[in-house]
């Protein structure tokens, strides 16, 4: 079953630049593991320390695979210091709401 997984940081005052690199440096290499569907990182509009990594993946093991990665064990260390909180990362299933078009 496909995994989706929702990260979230929050740059401490001053380090938004450095959680944004760490961020921008992780994207590439994930992308390109066996079993990333698709990933994506955003910033908030509305507070400019709040960053984002949505990610899919094929199943839960392959999610697994990418925690044990160099880049990506290099990414948790470097981001945990440079964020106000714990790490937040969430794993999540589709909820599938097929809606039935309605016609008038």
């Amino acid at each position: 079953m496909e995994l989706v997984i929702f990260a979230r940081f929050h740059a401490r005052a001053g380090e938004e630049a450095a959680v944004e690199a760490a961020i921008r440096e992780v994207i590439v290499p994930t992308s390109t593991e066996a079993g990333c569907i698709a990933i994506n990182s955003y910033r908030s509009i509305r507070d400019e320390r709040l960053f984002f990594i949505h990610s899919r993946w094929v199943d839960e093991a392959a999610f697994e695979r990418h925690a044990g990665q160099p880049h990506t064990r290099r990414f948790i260390a470097c981001v945990t210091e440079l964020i106000d909180h714990d790490l937040d990362v969430q794993r999540t299933h589709l909820i599938d709401c097929n809606f039935a078009k309605i016609t008038v």
